[in-house]
């Protein structure tokens, strides 16, 4: 090579790499250079990805025939955001269909629709006020929206396969207009949050998950996809109801069920070879079969197994903080497990895996670390004694001779086992609202923690294990309180909080899905998982942490999405499976220092601001 050809590839790269560390005003180029579109006149009023209603300027509104179709008065998109938010107020209780619409469920109509007419201003809103409609858009208030999905239907949202589309799904992802797709989340409503079999109307829960991938993580949203696969429900009500919008018959079971699966995987990956597709709400049975079935050819995870698992063991890390000791101690604590479906599981497994790595990964620590786990399913503790164990329950099914020795047996309840283990924590993960009754706290009190922890972690609010409140009084202020849905703080007199942790998935599913884009890496390892759990583990403050506050505000969500993201990427470069994303190979990423890879993953987190549009004919 040539010296000047040299130089100016040196100089090309010092540029690069000024670029990417210096500090910039925006977070992505697509939104600041102009948006070729292929429609003009009312069909752009009526597109929601290129509609920016009274903000069009008057120079586009020449260009895009659009003079005459909107008031003349032209609005910036801050003056836009201030009359939703007047009409937002005004219209919450007017948009209720009486007492029994919920305010939530009122603000998620008036919500979908600004989502319907202008997709640029909805997220706006919500980045914007991501503390107050993160519970609307997801958990909590996704769970009542998809009980009454078929009600609230008034425009489709992403794909819908079912099982009459066998052998023409390959042909059927060309339908969708994105040329690119970053991210699916997809579902067979088969176990919708903890409210069990929805059938079709789980389609809800993709489309909520990927407004907090674009609010949190910035990935384009005309770069993602929800995905509802119908294979039946075996919901008696649904399957009788004439208004149900999908297939009226009883779930696939066995291999017909998965070659549905298998055909659609095959599909989308096809079509758009880089995507990367989050499970969400699969039946127990199917989630950890169809996750060890992919996890090795495509880019996919299950969130319920495994982010669920992150978030757990961030928050049990942050526990062992909040006592004042190092997080290498987590292999000390006692841990009883209410719950052994799939997020329970997941969980466990998870846990087994920090613990042993933080003793040496030898077999003598994973027999060290199985043994901290104590399980209470539906049927009490689960021992070697039990008949049928499910194969992913065994690894934690407790010796009975050992339980003889600890005065417990086969099946004890919950309460027999927090008596007899006093564990340091007790976690929630069963789907069972109220299952730690006043006298399951009660016996907490005999715990041998300094501080123990309460994770009540299951969703939606009503399958809350208990309340923060519940908790507090009975305990007192001396505890770890964390939950799956939101609890307000509570007030302990004498000038006393007791400080209630969101322990939200929505903490580090955004991040792994921006770093796995980012990466370019062709699979999602452990590594990458326990990267991200560790890093929202280590985010709160040494202060933060003593005064019982284990998982951040959702405010600081962007900032979190992104740390989380450029701890994703260390790992898959530690481990040799970074890729490169667009114009950053690989190689130019294993050369980025902390502050360059930040400004790498900020420079790609799309922002809400509108293009400007050009119209050109096909």
């Amino acid at each position: 090579m040539g010296i000047v050809n040299k130089l100016w590839l040196s100089s090309r790269m010092l540029h690069r790499r000024i670029l990417y560390s210096s500090a910039r005003s925006f977070t992505t180029t697509e939104g600041h250079r102009p948006t070729i579109v292929h429609k003009r006149s009312l069909d752009i009023l009526h597109d929601p990805w290129f509609n920016k209603g009274t903000a069009f300027t008057m120079t586009e509104r020449d260009r895009l025939d659009l003079r005459g179709l909107l008031p003349p008065s032209v609005m910036d998109s801050e003056q836009q955001i201030q009359r939703f938010m007047t009409d937002l107020k005004r219209l919450e209780e007017q948009a209720r269909d009486g007492p029994s619409d919920p305010n939530a469920l009122a603000k998620w109509r008036i919500l979908n629709r600004l989502h319907d007419r202008n997709e640029t201003m909805y997220y706006k809103v919500l980045i914007a006020n991501i503390e107050e409609y993160a519970p609307i858009v997801y958990t909590p208030t996704v769970g009542l929206v998809c009980q009454n999905y078929s009600g609230l239907f008034r425009r489709p949202r992403g794909m819908y396969f079912s099982s009459e589309d066998r052998g023409e799904m390959m042909s059927m992802v060309y339908n969708w207009p994105a040329e690119q797709v970053d991210m699916i989340v997809v579902t067979d409503g088969s176990r919708i949050l903890g409210l069990g079999d929805l059938g079709i109307h789980g389609i809800g829960i993709s489309v909520g998950k990927l407004d907090l991938y674009v609010a949190a993580a910035g990935i384009n949203p005309q770069r993602v996809l929800p995905v509802m696969i119908d294979v039946g429900t075996n919901n008696e009500k649904l399957l009788k109801d004439p208004l149900y919008l999908g297939l009226q018959q009883h779930r696939l079971e066995s291999e017909e069920y998965i070659e549905v699966i298998d055909e659609f995987m095959e599909a989308v990956f096809t079509r758009w070879p880089h995507v990367i597709v989050q499970f969400e709400d699969f039946q127990s049975k199917w989630a950890f079969k169809l996750l060890q079935r992919y996890r090795s050819r495509y880019r996919m995870f299950n969130d319920d197994v495994q982010g669920t698992a992150g978030v757990a063991i961030a928050g049990l890390l942050g526990a062992v903080r909040a006592q004042g000791r190092p997080m290498l101690d987590f292999p000390k604590m006692k841990i009883v497990v209410a719950g052994a479906g799939s997020a329970g599981i997941g969980v466990l497994n998870t846990a087994r895996k920090t613990m042993a790595r933080m003793l040496g990964n030898t077999e003598t620590a994973f027999e060290s670390a199985q043994s901290q786990f104590w399980v209470v399913d539906a049927q009490g503790l689960i021992t070697e004694g039990r008949d049928n164990i499910d194969p992913e329950a065994l690894p934690f099914a407790r010796k009975t001779k050992e339980m003889d020795r600890q005065g417990l047996k086969e099946g004890a309840s919950l309460v027999e086992v927090v008596r007899e283990v006093k564990p340091d924590v007790l976690l929630g993960l069963s789907a069972v609202g109220g299952l730690f009754s006043k006298e399951v706290l009660e016996a907490m009190k005999g715990s041998t923690s300094t501080r123990p922890a309460i994770f009540a972690m299951s969703n939606p609010t009503k399958n809350a294990e208990c309340t923060a409140q519940e908790a507090f009084s009975i305990l007192g202020d001396n505890i770890i309180f964390a939950s799956g849905s939101p609890f307000k703080n509570v007030d302990l007199g004498n000038g006393h909080v007791g400080h209630c942790n969101q322990g939200n998935n929505m903490y580090l599913f955004p991040g792994i899905g921006l770093g796995i884009l980012l990466s370019g890496t062709p699979i999602v390892s452990d590594g990458m998982l326990q990267a991200a759990a560790e890093c929202l583990a280590a985010y709160m403050s040494e202060e933060e942490v003593l005064k019982g506050i284990i998982y951040p505000p959702i405010s600081r969500i962007r900032d979190i999405t992104k740390r989380i993201a450029a701890a994703v990427i260390k790992e898959a470069i530690e481990e040799d499976l970074v890729g490169g994303y667009r114009e950053m190979d690989a190689r130019e990423l294993r050369k980025l220092n902390e502050e360059e890879l930040m400004a790498y993953v900020e420079n790609n987190m799309w922002s809400p601001e509108y293009p400007t549009l050009v119209y050109k004919d096909d």
